[in-house]
């Protein structure tokens, strides 16, 4: 793929597909507007931004699932962006299991591997897997780069990957994988322009959002994550629990006659800020409430995740910086401040101020521990990933 064409990058989710465009220039991919569908399952919505977060256009779409809102998005660009035709896609896989190890282009054989992941996550993956065979109809000689979220965690030693199981387990597949691998490598390439040399040093990433992950890397590589096997594990989420003793789900299924979809239902979509407060999974609305469940929920969401925090720190050794990104880690100054206060025994001194204005740096110029809000790009490093494994690629 030559300058001068674009990249599109995809994000297909149950009922929405996300989007971002990017001009390949001889510097990178240099985005141009950004948005998605969503309702595809009922109403479709059609939103697209500028690279400033300014709206540009808001409409309904024809009905029609995934396959008529890819239709209709590529008719969109096409309308608006003549001048930019579309070279390469790169699609979010949200699992790469043990085998892929780093971005790569898809075709049938591909394909045909990813479908054996799908039983690993089956709320993600035929999504994942079905814009890419039907952008493959709709355009069948345009280059698709697949892009996994747990690619980035394979650098994790053994101890981490693995469980306490019998070793075919492991061999079968039944292993931690670790998640939001894309948003960890995006932090990890923009450390050194914040930290410098302590980039290579011990830091923790705090992914919070909607799915919520933490990150211990040294030399801006993964050596412990709080996502293990499913995106399930780890930190209490919107509308999953976390960590959870295994014990509890064969006590649902023995004593409480739950089938195996009733659990997937309850700790996907009913479990975490959800279940906790009875009000919603949304934590701007929980910060919002002065329901005594919201209070409950946040709390709990915190100090899970200064526990979780002071694990990661206990496996580097020690803590260099700590990073906040994603829509909780961006936009709740509360959410960190109480999280750093109550984390300050690693030495984090945060700066008050420069937290309640949402700065990147928000730790004081003596703490021990420096602290920081960085906004995450996982569309970049999908669109990075495309061009380089494109070059000299056209469509055909």
């Amino acid at each position: 793929m030559n300058a001068g064409a674009a990249i599109l990058t995809l994000n297909a989710g149950s009922s929405s597909l996300k989007f971002a465009l990017f001009h390949v220039a001889g510097g990178g991919p240099v985005r141009q507007v950004y948005g998605g569908l969503s309702g595809l399952d009922g109403r479709p919505r059609f939103t697209v931004f500028d690279d400033d977060a300014r709206p540009l256009f808001e409409a309904q779409c024809p009905s029609g699932g995934h396959e008529a809102a890819l239709a209709h998005l590529l008719d969109w660009l096409a309308g608006e962006f003549p001048g930019l035709p579309i070279g390469a896609v790169g699609h979010r896989v949200v699992h790469g299991g043990g085998r892929f190890e780093a971005p790569v282009l898809v075709d049938a054989r591909v394909l045909r591997q990813l479908g054996q992941f799908v039983p690993l996550a089956p709320l993600h993956m035929p999504h994942n897997l079905a814009a890419m065979e039907i952008l493959h109809r709709q355009r069948p000689g345009l280059p698709q780069v697949a892009c996994f979220d747990t690619a980035f965690h394979h650098s994790m030693p053994r101890q981490e990957r693995g469980y306490a199981l019998p070793r075919r387990w492991f061999d079968l597949g039944l292993r931690r994988y670790g998640f939001h691998g894309l948003s960890y490598e995006y932090i990890a390439s923009v450390l050194p322009g914040c930290l410098g040399e302590a980039a290579e040093g011990r830091v923790i990433v705090a992914h919070l959002g909607h799915g919520a992950s933490l990150c211990a890397m040294r030399k801006r590589r993964s050596v412990a994550t709080t996502m293990g096997f499913t995106p399930l594990d780890g930190i209490p989420m919107a509308t999953r629990p976390g960590a959870l003793d295994p014990g509890a789900v064969t006590w649902l299924m023995r004593e409480r006659h739950l089938s195996v979809g009733q659990v997937d239902d309850l700790l996907n979509h009913h479990s975490g800020l959800l279940g906790l407060s009875g009000i919603s999974g949304d934590m701007h609305q929980l910060l919002a409430s002065d329901q005594p469940g919201a209070a409950a929920a946040i709390d709990y969401f915190i100090h899970h995740t200064r526990r979780a925090i002071g694990s990661l720190a206990a496996v580097l050794g020690g803590l260099d910086a700590l990073v906040f990104t994603a829509g909780i880690g961006e936009n709740a100054p509360a959410v960190r401040e109480r999280i750093c206060r109550e984390s300050a025994w690693l030495g984090i001194g945060l700066d008050t101020k420069a937290n309640a204005e949402n700065r990147p740096r928000i730790s004081l110029p003596d703490s021990a521990v420096s602290v920081w809000r960085i906004p995450t790009n996982e569309e970049s490093i999908i669109a990075r990933h495309t061009m380089r494994l494109t070059a000299g690629k056209e469509p055909s």
